[in-house]
């Protein structure tokens, strides 16, 4: 019903991940398998519902309707088992945008603030940048990829304020565990932290594994945590910028819309709102299509560089369309990892250090594209490598 195949050519239509690679990285040239969107097209209920709007062709102020909320009600507990409130809903124009007011919202300067490394950095960079302390508690990378390491993390959240979460996990595609989650957020409650969790990545869980919100585990967690989803990665809508703010505590929520009205932040504008009500209402049969294919991209790479490029060791994700790579036992530095990606291999991904210092010797691949595209990135991948 739904095919992925197709090549759709994004060169001048102000992409950032294939018009902005040379600001980026250096070079021309390269084939851009790095930031994370999707080179598939939005749902066919969603291109309607827009183009509908866009014949209407008057662009006024756009309030946020009862309707989208309800929607996205509709859509977590069908998908997510999570019966939310629509009163619990804020919006932003982001999910990065809302973890900076979350910020803003719920701590002080020099509070200390706990976050996974590696992860993705702006939960590094939005700490930093509003002067909090940045408290990192290193995951541990196993044979079954990364696990959280309670001791060091009972530690860390001494005298924290806030701990940002990424769930499910970016770049390391992990899907926590009900229990993971359970002994975290005990763990905070018992120290009176914050939990905010970024779950833009939720709905991109493979199966047979199932993705929790924090929010959804315990009464308790869900008044002591903030919980950010959004329709911009599972259905290719980045550039509509829509994300949605869950906070139950009704006290919370106040802070936070507080915190955004200082801001200046009023509503989303007119597509985000047409966009995300149209993929939440009807977006479920193209969303599985696209995990099935996901899916064959990910056994695609991991087959390949098991069997092409033996000194790289693919980590299976459990969610997301992102492939983290160890590529430490080719005993080269990241610089000249990223030269030989760059300038042999001709390709642009994401370098592991970016994520935080515990992802350096690691590269992410995006392999949300079709089967030609990401044939043509794995070749790549063993030209930049052979004879190493």
């Amino acid at each position: 019903m739904y095919s992925f195949d197709h090549v759709i050519e994004r060169r001048h239509t102000y992409s950032v991940k294939w018009d902005e690679t040379e600001r980026f990285f250096g070079v021309k040239d390269v084939l851009p398998m790095w930031v994370a969107d999707m080179d598939f097209q939005a749902p066919p209920a969603v291109i309607e519902a827009m183009t509908k709007r866009v014949e209407h062709g008057v662009f006024g102020y756009t309030a946020i309707p009862r309707s989208l909320k309800e929607a996205l009600s509709e859509w977590l507990t069908t998908r997510h088992q999570w019966t939310v409130h629509p009163d619990w809903m804020s919006f932003s124009t982001g999910v990065v945008p809302a973890l900076a007011t979350a910020i803003e919202a719920f701590t002080s300067p020099n509070d200390r603030i706990v976050v996974f490394s590696p992860v993705y950095p702006p939960l590094f960079q939005l700490v930093q940048k509003n002067g909090r302390e940045l408290v990192k508690c290193p995951l541990r990378f196993t044979e079954k990829g990364y696990e959280i390491n309670w001791d060091d993390l009972q530690e860390k959240l001494k005298g924290a304020k806030m701990l940002l979460l990424c769930s499910p996990h970016n770049p390391g595609g992990r899907v926590w565990t009900k229990e993971e989650l359970t002994t975290l957020g005990t763990m905070c409650l018992e120290k009176g932290v914050i939990v905010v969790s970024d779950e833009i990545h939720a709905d991109l869980t493979l199966p047979p594994f199932q993705h929790t919100p924090f929010a959804s585990i315990d009464e308790a967690f869900a008044n002591m945590s903030v919980t950010c989803v959004a329709p911009t990665k599972t259905f290719n809508l980045a550039g509509l910028q829509c994300a949605s703010i869950i906070i139950p505590n009704r006290s919370l929520k106040k802070q936070f819309d507080a915190a955004q009205q200082r801001q200046g932040f009023f509503t989303l504008n007119t597509f985000a709102v047409v966009g995300a009500e149209a993929a939440y209402r009807h977006g479920g049969e193209w969303l599985d299509a696209l995990l099935m294919y996901i899916q064959k991209n990910i056994e695609m790479t991991c087959s390949f560089i098991d069997t092409s490029i033996q000194k790289l060791r693919a980590v299976r994700p459990e969610a997301t369309y992102l492939v983290w790579i160890d590529c430490r036992e080719l005993g080269i530095t990241e610089q000249q990892l990223k030269q030989l990606l760059l300038h042999k291999g001709k390709i642009a991904v994401e370098m592991g250090s970016k994520f935080g210092e515990e992802g350096r010797g690691f590269i992410r691949l995006n392999i949300a594209c079709t089967r030609k595209t990401l044939e043509d990135a794995l070749n790549r991948l063993a030209v930049a490598f052979e004879g190493l």
